[in-house]
This record gives C-alpha cells, sequence and structure tokens, in this order.
C-alpha cells in the first residue's frame, strides 16, 4: 500500500520559478525511502508538498496530510531541531499531542516511550540549552514519533552533526524506525548515510527537479557498523555516486 504518492507531479512557485516538473515517486507503508539530488533541485520542496504544507502546480499528489488534515498522521523532522528554549524536553516532546488536545499527564506514558526510543529517558527534564547537538535531534525525532504517525518526514536532520554522532543517529532512527514500521522519506546529501538507512534511493535531477534514477539497498536490517565496511556498501556507494553525478549534469548534457 503507498501511504505517499506523486504522479507527474509539477511545482511552479509565485515568482515563476520551476522546482519540480512531472516527479513522480511513493513511499510504501512501513518503507525507508531516501531522496537524493543535487542543491536546489527540489527536494525539501517534496516534503513541504507530503506534509500538505504548499500545493502542487500540476499532477496528482495522496498523502496522509491531505487525506485528514485534523489527524497527526504526517511528522516532519527539519534540518534545526526548532525546540522552545523555555520548556524541557519532556515539554518539547509533548507539544504536538498538547496542541491534539491531549493533556501532560494522559500523554506521559507516550513521551516517556518516545524518549526513551531515542535514548534521552534520563534527560526528560533537562532544557535546550543544557543538550548537545545531537541530543537536541533526538528529542526533535522523539516529539515527531510522539504522535505515531502513518509517514514521517525528515529533510537533512544530522547535516549539522559530526561524522561519529551522525552514524551513531543513523542507527537510533533505524531502530526507532523499525519497532514503528512507519512510512519515511528522508532528505539527505550524502550518499553512504542514504546507503546505510533506505530500502530505496531516490536520485533527483538538477531544477525543475524530477526523478530519474532508483537504486534498491536490498540489505538486511538491523544494519550495524559493519555494514559501512562491507562490499555490498561499497558497490551500493559506487553505483549511486554514479547517479548521482549524471544527475548533476544540465538537461541538454545528460
Amino acid at each position: 500500500m503507498q501511504v505517499l504518492s506523486l504522479q507527474e507531479v509539477d511545482k511552479r512557485f509565485a515568482n515563476g520559478l520551476l522546482a519540480l516538473q512531472g516527479t513522480t515517486m511513493g513511499v510504501g507503508a512501513g518503507e525507508f525511502v531516501a531522496l537524493l539530488g543535487p542543491s536546489g533541485c527540489g527536494k525539501s520542496t517534496v516534503l513541504r508538498l507530503a506534509a500538505g504544507l504548499d500545493g502542487i502546480s500540476a499532477g496528482r499528489l495522496d498523502a496522509p496530510a491531505l487525506r485528514d488534515r485534523s489527524s497527526a498522521q504526517t511528522a516532519f523532522v527539519f534540518q534545526e531541531p526548532t525546540l522552545m528554549p523555555w520548556a524541557s524536553v519532556f515539554d518539547n516532546v509533548w507539544l504536538p499531542l498538547r496542541l491534539a488536545g491531549t493533556g501532560r499527564e494522559r500523554a506521559g506514558d507516550r513521551i516517556e516511550r518516545a524518549l526513551a526510543s531515542v535514548g534521552l529517558t534520563d534527560f526528560a527534564g533537562a532544557f535546550p540549552n543544557e543538550l548537545s547537538g545531537g541530543m537536541k535531534m533526538r528529542v526533535s525525532i522523539a516529539r515527531a514519533l510522539v504522535t505515531e504517525p502513518q509517514l514521517l518526514l525528515m529533510d537533512e536532520p544530522f547535516a549539522a552533526l559530526d561524522e561519529i554522532t551522525r552514524q551513531k543517529l543513523n542507527a537510533d532512527l533505524l531502530a526507532s524506525w523499525q519497532s514503528r514500521q512507519v512510512a519515511a522519506l528522508f532528505v539527505t546529501h550524502s550518499v553512504y548515510e542514504s546507503v546505510f538507512l533506505s530500502q530505496r534511493v531516490l536520485v533527483m535531477s538538477a531544477r525543475p527537479g524530477r526523478i530519474v534514477a532508483e537504486l534498491t539497498i536490498d540489505e538486511p536490517y538491523p544494519r550495524t557498523p559493519a555494514f559501512r565496511t562491507s562490499a555490498a556498501y561499497v558497490r551500493h556507494c559506487a553505483a549511486l555516486t554514479q547517479a548521482l553525478e549524471a544527475a548533476h549534469l544540465p538537461a541538454a548534457a545528460a
């Protein structure tokens, strides 16, 4: 079953910029898909359309945010954690449930489970200024997962982190995803991250963005650090790098 589906979608902004043209893609239930492409190709635009934050200009879009705008079936993790500095970790994670009308005490169990899934059980009472960058992003992920969404959208959430922290959060994210089997669409600029995380990687062309390649990463989960040094990982990374290099070519040259 497709949780998210774009069929020949165009997106033209009010200033005339054509960000997407003929974009066709989908994410199945419980599937982890990475979206990779040149800067400015429309990856973040795809996420915003999927979240119902922008409307398409042409084509067809089916997404949980459009099927039921009253529910919290879509969660979005942005590049920055966007935490409330005056609120504790617990209350930051509570925010989407509070906005949906769920009281703090009633939400307690769900918040505690979400914090446990990202390794922050002992930091429920801490404030954002007491946390490292990686811990702040963990809070942001917990806040997204606490709603138990059908679709999780992530826009380069680990781009600003050091490599060791990034790899640790990659592994933690996969553990959380596996325990919930939520459909995930993950935007990244990293070939290596996309191969480690995903079941499929979709490569976008230079603007106007469209899907120009799809690579299946048919490797079992859980993916341990050893996977990063395996022959299969190197092979997938090489194939994806080649597809990404082709996507950077101007349309005429391609």
